[in-house]
This record gives C-alpha cells, sequence and structure tokens, in this order.
C-alpha cells in the first residue's frame, strides 16, 4: 500500500508543514506557508519575492522562487544567474540549519555560478553577492555557530548592508 504523500497531479510531495528553513515539522504543527510551484514572475517580481524572504529569515523559500525562475526563465541567458542565486539561498538555508560543510559548498557554488555574468543584470548586484557568499562561507566553513538567516540575508540589488 503506498501511503505517499502527493500532490494534485499525483507527484510524491510532503503535506507535512515546514519551518522557516524549509525543515518539515510533524503532520499538524502550525508551519510555513509554502511558496507554491512553477509561478512564472518577471525578474523583477523574482527579485522582489525572493528579497522579502531572505529578509523574513525563509532563505528555503527564496531558493524555490530562483528555482521557479530559472526553470521558466526564457532561453538559456538567464539560467545561469537564477540557478546560482538558487545555490546561495539554499547555501545560507543550509548555513542557518547548522550545516557548515553543505552552506559553504554550496555558497561557493553558487558564487562561481553567478560570477562571470556582466553588469547588474535585473539590478542584481553579482559582484557584491559574490563577496558576501565567499565571506559567509568563510565564516561557516571554519566552523563557527549557525548563523541566522534574517540578519545574514544579503541585499540581492546591493550586497551587503
Amino acid at each position: 500500500m503506498n501511503t505517499r504523500d502527493r500532490d494534485a497531479e499525483g507527484r510524491a510531495r510532503s503535506a507535512r508543514p515546514r519551518d522557516g528553513l524549509g525543515r518539515p515539522l510533524p503532520y499538524g504543527a502550525p508551519g510555513v506557508e509554502r511558496q507554491p510551484e512553477g509561478v512564472v514572475r518577471s525578474p523583477a517580481q523574482t527579485v522582489r519575492e525572493a528579497q522579502r524572504l531572505l529578509d523574513a529569515g525563509m532563505p528555503f523559500h527564496a531558493h524555490e522562487v530562483f528555482e521557479d525562475a530559472w526553470k521558466s526563465a526564457p532561453g538559456a541567458a538567464a539560467a545561469p544567474l537564477w540557478r546560482g542565486l538558487a545555490q546561495l539561498a539554499v547555501g545560507l538555508t543550509h548555513a542557518a540549519r547548522g550545516n557548515p560543510v553543505g552552506g559553504a559548498r554550496l555558497l561557493h557554488r553558487g558564487a562561481a555560478g553567478i560570477e562571470g555574468l556582466d553588469g547588474r543584470p535585473y539590478g542584481v548586484d553579482v559582484a557584491g553577492l559574490v563577496r558576501w557568499a565567499r565571506e559567509l562561507a568563510g565564516r561557516v566553513a571554519d566552523g563557527g555557530p549557525a548563523v541566522d538567516a534574517a540578519r545574514e540575508a544579503p541585499r540581492l540589488a546591493g550586497g551587503l548592508e
């Protein structure tokens, strides 16, 4: 008997509530509203929504917004930006969950993925985010305590504040 949770399309998807960092909670526990999947947003809407979630200390949810942009972006030109930003957000998620190895690895991977992008695509401060990611990855990899996701949230359009 298959008792896995399924979404409306029949795909396996846990119905357990999640906390702000995307960790599953027990069934029936209050959780954070999930980001709907497959939402097509303009680049500006993507940056605004992801920034809102990052500022709220919910980088896992921001990662899902970037993932939607990555999967729905027309052509391949914007994919490296959205994929790299998704990796930065999930790196922050792991760092905030107390997983320094995974956090540092994903922060470095995301930084490497966006590092060569020209200018400020969609207003995103690529150079500032690369600096932020590498600095945070270094602190996390050195075995520091789990980070506060809201306090460490980057400014997508302006690097660190």
